[in-house]
């Protein structure tokens, strides 16, 4: 089974608030709410990815400095295994806008179990609001 790395990011605002995408319609768990990132490309750093995929998703910038690693996710689905490490960060240039057609939200940590995400991000949510 291939094993793909993902890498993702809690964005948490001034209010502790997270930032959630719903994955838009016509792509692979459509609806279901995750975390902002993406596939780390050959020869890139999960950070270098993350930096990268939020200029290219929601048009923020931020540095690897901002990142700081929290937890992450090891899940096989039934034709890979993902492999994310997940990082907060609390500071960024400009407003998060969605640039690839996902609806965005900020939650509240202690909401974010409503919220339904792929079945690999569900571990992640009990840590993420244990740790805000």
């Amino acid at each position: 089974m291939k094993t793909v790395l993902v890498s993702a990011v809690a964005l948490i605002d001034v209010d502790g608030r997270v930032l959630l995408a719903q994955r838009p319609e016509g792509k692979s768990m459509a609806g279901l709410w995750e975390f902002p990132g993406g596939k780390v490309e050959p020869g890139e750093t999960p950070e270098a990815a993350l930096i990268r995929e939020l200029d290219e998703e929601l048009g923020i910038g931020t540095w690897q400095s901002c990142l700081a690693p929290l937890t992450f996710a090891s899940h096989s689905y039934a034709d890979f295994h993902l492999l994310m490490p997940l990082f907060a960060c609390r500071k960024w240039e400009g407003v998060p806008r969605s640039r690839e057609g996902q609806a965005l939200k900020w939650v509240a940590a202690r909401d974010l179990a409503a919220y339904p995400m792929p079945e690999a991000d569900v571990p992640l949510v009990p840590i993420l609001r244990d740790w805000l």
